[in-house]
């Protein structure tokens, strides 16, 4: 099968998507992938790929077209998804030679991805299927970046809901999505599959260890956004008051400049370590190092009921789960049977942290195996990849 692979984010940039373009091609695929220049999380384009426009990356055909790079501001983030927007239809348009079986896109944000995909599909009459794991406009609320009586939200709303409808098959990255796209959206035709997000990393048998010495080592990694609670951990840090619990955060976005007041606010300099971004790789070994892993995810809104991309990321290292969760990413830590859980208060959370405390090595050892083995025999890139072949096949018999 020939494979067109929509989606602004592919390798050097940490997104799984070049982990599924691969398998897809190890399949005995021919894969071809549509993308941007990387600069996600850098704040400018990483200089050695300035003017790229083709290579070929562990036997994935990789066309990139310009963007404008996106740093921290709300103005230069718009502007790096419109410039996708605008020369990835461009690509489509000069490039209606090359024949495509299916097109596939990976729609994270913005939700514009979607469009080069529909393009492709109404000029050469192929089927496209599109993989959602975020929703839009609910992102945008969720974040509080617009309001929902809005100008900007009632033109989101039908940009969205166009573009979502134009896809013959829809794969959501958690199950409540189905809801959002029924009930919200009104789209009520296409047809929509579970089909989770994979981990970037899967095999760490290769990965070295952290040494954070001793002591009982709590590591976030991901988005520090308006959903996460990150921001709120060194005030449960002060809490504990216990010398001897370290938290150890990794990652960047909107209220990391909060979360860094709140270290200081606190007094928890010694016990809080922020690091800024890092490449998942460079992570990894951080997360192997831990005691226990800690995720959160405000309960507002459909996207408060889904399952955080990180925690897929998380089960792969074998460790517990310090959670935050309702709904779909409760429920999917539940049934791995890894996860201790939290409220959204500071003070459950220590509560649950001491919790943990009281456990010895042992079973903390088996509540992450538990989390690891729930993901390789469900959640795999390998699986996911099967699953997707499977509907692959099924819209393009018409199905």
């Amino acid at each position: 099968m020939k494979i067109l692979i929509v989606c602004q984010y592919y390798y050097p940039e940490n997104f799984v998507i070049s982990k599924i373009a691969e398998t897809l091609s190890k399949k005995g695929h021919d894969v071809s992938v549509l993308t941007g220049l990387p600069n996600y999380g850098l704040g400018q384009i990483i200089p050695e790929y300035k003017n790229t426009k083709f290579e070929i990356i562990n036997g994935v055909k990789v066309y990139r077209v310009k963007l404008v790079a996106r740093s921290k501001s709300r103005f230069s983030i718009i502007r790096n998804y419109l410039s996708f927007w605008r020369n990835s239809k461009r690509w489509i348009k000069k490039n209606l030679d090359k024949d495509f079986d299916i097109v596939y896109s990976m729609s994270l944000s913005p939700v514009t991805i979607l469009s080069p995909a529909n393009l492709y599909k109404k000029k050469k009459k192929v089927p496209h299927v599109a993989h959602c794991v975020d929703l839009w406009p609910e992102s945008v609320l969720i974040t509080h970046a617009v309001r929902k009586k809005s100008l900007t939200y009632k033109i989101l709303y039908k940009w969205s809901k166009a573009l979502y409808s134009k896809a013959d098959h829809i794969c959501v990255g958690s199950p409540s999505f189905e809801n959002y796209f029924r009930d919200v959206l009104k789209i009520e035709n296409t047809p929509i599959a579970f089909v989770p997000q994979p981990s970037l990393i899967e095999d760490n048998a290769e990965i070295s260890t952290h040494d954070f010495g001793e002591g009982f080592h709590i590591v976030y990694c991901g988005n520090i956004g308006q959903i996460q609670m990150v921001e709120k951990l060194p005030e449960v840090i002060s809490k504990l008051d216990d010398k001897n619990v370290f938290l150890h955060i990794i990652g960047m976005g909107p209220k990391s400049d909060e979360l860094q007041a709140n270290i200081k606010k606190y007094h928890v300099e010694d016990n809080v370590k922020f690091y800024g971004p890092m490449y998942a790789p460079t992570a990894a070994p951080y997360l192997k190092g831990a005691s226990i892993l800690y995720v959160g995810l405000k309960s507002d809104g459909y996207v408060g009921k889904t399952i955080p991309n990180k925690l897929m990321f998380y089960m792969t290292f074998s460790k517990p789960i310090i959670a935050c969760l309702k709904g779909d990413g409760k429920s999917e830590l539940e049934e791995a049977g890894g996860g201790i859980f939290v409220d959204e208060d500071t003070d459950s959370i220590v509560k649950g942290i001491k919790y943990a405390m009281t456990l010895n090595k042992k079973e903390l050892k088996n509540m992450g195996n538990k989390n690891q083995s729930h993901y390789l025999k469900n959640r795999s890139i390998a699986a996911i990849c099967d699953e997707l072949i499977t509907i692959f096949n099924r819209v393009k018999k018409g199905n």
